[in-house]
């Protein structure tokens, strides 16, 4: 059975994102093996300049980087990633997991995103949408579509 990890920049407060994403999670162990791991957001000022960003990001990507499996699939979300459909998606779920992929790990950076390094390391750079949406909304997103993703490959009508 193939493991998902979720790597998430900040903590969801919010109930109503949470019974979301416990919803999707219960969903998914039925395909995978699920984790969710929240990581601390960096803390700026209000008006935070570029270097301070930077920095905030080089400590938040070290964090991420410490909690990455060895030989686990990186996936970063990032608005400058790919747009893929739900199908598309899928197809390349079920791909990475017929080449062997055990393991794979969706990164979601905090408000400010995530450092280029992680990016760079990614063997998918993912965008939901051009548009902007809050990164715990973001979370939600992710485990529907990965959700979405194994009904499609297994063809239920879940998708239609």
């Amino acid at each position: 059975m193939v493991q998902l990890t979720l790597l998430c920049i900040g903590k969801l407060k919010e109930r109503f994102y949470l019974d979301a994403c416990r919803e999707y999670e219960k969903r998914l162990s039925g395909h995978c093996k699920i984790s969710v791991i929240e990581l601390p957001e960096e803390r700026l000022p209000d008006n935070p300049s570029p270097a301070q960003i930077d920095a905030a990001l080089s400590r938040e990507a070290e964090n991420i980087q410490s909690k990455l499996p060895k030989g686990a699939l990186l996936a970063a979300l990032c608005v400058e990633g790919f747009l893929l459909s739900s199908d598309e998606l899928a197809a390349r779920l079920e791909q990475y997991m017929l080449t062997g992929t055990s393991h794979l790990v969706f990164v979601i950076g905090g408000s400010h995103g995530l450092h280029p390094h992680i990016k760079q390391q990614a063997a998918l750079c993912l965008s939901l949408s051009p548009m902007t949406f809050p990164h715990h909304l973001a979370r939600v997103m992710v485990l529907e579509q990965l959700y979405r993703a194994f009904q499609i490959n297994k063809g239920t009508r879940y998708h239609k």
